[in-house]
């Protein structure tokens, strides 16, 4: 929620559903797209570019979406939107594709962590070692 109740949820810059005239939809927040390796280093970074965008609420789970008729569920949509474009443009062409019909950037973070963010045995092995 807003802490001024005087501007528009979506112009209160203290409000997740602030939206800077600077954030567009094609940016590439991290150094790289995600291309299925990896999967740790481009997580951090991305983690790092949505909550400094305090937009990280979107993806993690701590924020749920509200009733559609209501002006917060509206801006939850357009922020939503918004999140799932930027994890969209930061990710190669086919994983992209891939989760491209999911509803929420909650969804396609949830897909993209249950298909690349585990550590095999060998791996974590070598890390050891």
């Amino acid at each position: 929620m807003a802490n001024n109740r005087n501007l528009h949820l979506n112009q209160d810059p203290t409000s997740v559903y602030f939206i800077h005239p600077s954030y567009a939809s094609s940016s590439q927040l991290v150094s790289t797209k995600f291309n299925g390796t990896g999967y740790a280093n481009w997580k951090r970074s991305m983690i790092l570019s949505l909550s400094a965008k305090n937009k990280l609420s979107f993806v993690d789970g701590s924020l749920t979406k509200p009733y559609n008729a209501t002006l917060e569920g509206k801006a939850w949509d357009r922020c939503n939107d918004l999140v799932c474009s930027w994890l969209l443009f930061n990710l190669d062409d086919v994983i992209a594709k891939s989760v491209l019909f999911f509803k929420s950037a909650r969804e396609i973070w949830l897909d993209l962590d249950e298909r690349f963010g585990y550590t095999s045995m060998p791996q974590l092995y070598s890390l050891e070692q």
